[in-house]
């Protein structure tokens, strides 16, 4: 028996942005630090975390902001929901990823780079 994939909602935009806007502020992340992770202007992401923008579900940036909530899950779940040791090891120079997560994570490949980094570590557990 054949199944429809799943269609986007309407709401998953606000979700994600809204999601988004809170990791930032969790995380400490500037606006133009937030751009640059998501692909998008200062401007831009300074709107989406005022809630005057929302994230375009069929963008680019919707899923690296996918990525990002997901590297926020994986590291809440593996530190114990310590957003202290969240911030510290995202500004710590790792030598596996040999950079700063939060360097890596500026560009889409880091920042699936991490997110798996993670996710692996997370597994070990």
């Amino acid at each position: 028996m054949a199944t429809n994939p799943l269609e986007k909602q309407s709401d998953d935009g606000k979700l994600l942005t809204s999601a988004v806007a809170r990791i930032a502020d969790f995380w400490g992340l500037t606006n133009p630090r937030l751009g640059a992770i998501l692909g998008v202007s200062e401007s831009t992401a300074s709107r989406l975390r005022s809630g005057k923008a929302e994230l375009d579900p069929a963008s680019k940036s919707f899923e690296a902001a996918q990525f990002l909530l997901r590297l926020f899950r994986s590291l809440d779940a593996l530190l114990g929901s310590d957003d202290m040791s969240a911030r510290a090891w995202l500004s710590t120079t790792n030598l596996d990823l040999e950079a700063r997560p939060l360097d890596l994570v500026e560009s889409f490949k880091g920042l699936m780079t991490v997110c798996d980094y993670v996710d692996a570590h997370r597994a070990r557990v």
